[in-house]
């Protein structure tokens, strides 16, 4: 029952509230990125949604125009020459997916599920489709992000999307809800261009 109505009910009321309170922050953040380098505020990019279905995922800019389209950050040579000078501090602090919430109360995503891949992804897609982890709409945050989140080898991470498919709850997306409130305040686990390097060491999903 909570997966199937009231996980999006959640959703859509959470979303609400969200898009009104952090309406003045974003117009602020929105301000900074136009004035920080030339182009659009947001960035929109082709996503993984549930039954691997795509759709347009916004974020705020944090790199130059320039940069190689379509490109995982860990792919380019050098990450940190294409981040903007305020779009390093909006990663840091996760600030840059604020516009998802867009997505979460169309439907798109919810605010806990496997983070959506890239299109071209396909070794995580597939990865995915092993555990079931394709077939549920894809969130803000979950269970991999707080257990590692950029560290993670794909097939590490495919796996605790997994394990959060197996064991969705209100508890346990409580759990990763104030999860990684925790993990962005200690700007844990984001390393830019990295390629994903941390073991599989963690607390069992559900305990």
């Amino acid at each position: 029952m909570y997966q199937h109505g009231i996980k999006r009910l959640i959703d859509i009321v959470l979303s609400l509230l969200g898009l009104i309170v952090l309406a003045i922050p974003m117009l602020i953040f929105a301000l900074i990125v136009k004035l920080d380098s030339p182009g659009p505020v947001l960035f929109w990019q082709k996503r993984v949604g549930i039954h691997k279905e795509t759709f347009m995922m916004p974020k705020f800019r944090t790199m130059y125009t320039n940069t190689p389209a379509n490109t995982p950050t860990h792919l380019l040579s050098d990450p940190q020459k294409w981040i903007t000078r305020s779009g390093a501090w909006f990663r840091r602090s996760s600030i840059d997916e604020l516009p998802q919430i867009l997505c979460i109360l169309t439907g798109k995503m919810s605010i806990i599920g496997p983070r959506p891949a890239l299109w071209n992804q396909d070794d995580l897609i597939a990865e995915r489709d092993k555990y079931g982890a394709n077939d549920v709409r894809p969130g803000l945050t979950g269970w991999a992000q707080i257990n590692g989140r950029d560290e993670l080898e794909i097939p590490v991470k495919a796996h605790l999307d997994g394990e959060y498919v197996q064991h969705i709850s209100f508890f346990n997306d409580c759990k990763c809800f104030f999860g990684t409130i925790k993990k962005v305040l200690q700007h844990d686990g984001v390393v830019e261009g990295g390629t994903g390097t941390l073991p599989e060491e963690k607390e069992p999903v559900g305990k």
